[in-house]
């Protein structure tokens, strides 16, 4: 009887796991989409020069 609460423990703690994760990308979903996330530039480097002027 103790295997089986404990696979019911279990079970209830991945199912918890999974519901949190669902919950949570469905908030990020709704914040943002693929289209807005594919036009964002690559690469935030806040050290490259805005002016389009080359360092040597």
């Amino acid at each position: 009887m103790n295997v089986l609460a404990l696979t019911i423990l279990i079970s209830s703690c991945l199912a918890g796991v999974f519901i949190a994760c669902f919950a949570a990308e469905i908030r990020r979903a709704r914040r943002t989409s693929p289209e807005r996330d594919s036009l964002l530039p690559l690469d935030l480097d806040p050290e490259t020069p805005r002016t389009g002027k080359t360092l040597l």
